[in-house]
């Protein structure tokens, strides 16, 4: 039940959107239990973003799970992110964050996990 939300300041055409969306599937199961099964992601583009004080690349990256994870999972999924969205978008990882929220209360298809 992971879910990643990739807000950014670059326009992206439709095949950038696939290939991030491929490879943050790929990505997913560097977090311990999880699979492209049940996951679920959206690139938003073309977001106004002010960082830094200036108007750079940039993303906020918003990423989802039922239950809990490690810190060092995190980590990982945070360093894959970033080198996805530098290939993908030129968006330098310093130019990028990454939030990560633990869902307790998670529904799916007519029912709770």
């Amino acid at each position: 039940m992971p879910f990643i939300n990739v807000k950014t300041s670059v326009s992206a055409d439709e095949n950038t959107k696939t290939s991030i969306e491929k490879k943050l599937t790929e990505s997913i199961s560097l977090l311990p239990g999880k699979t492209a099964n049940y996951f679920m992601c959206a690139v938003e583009d073309n977001i106004s973003f002010m960082f830094h004080g200036d108007k750079e690349n940039t993303a906020f990256v918003e990423v989802k799970i039922f239950g809990k994870s490690t810190r060092a999972a995190y980590e990982k999924l945070t360093a894959r992110i970033c080198d996805i969205l530098k290939e993908e978008l030129g968006v330098s990882p310093e130019y990028c964050y990454v939030k990560f929220e633990e869902v307790e209360n998670w529904g799916f298809n007519g029912f709770m996990f």
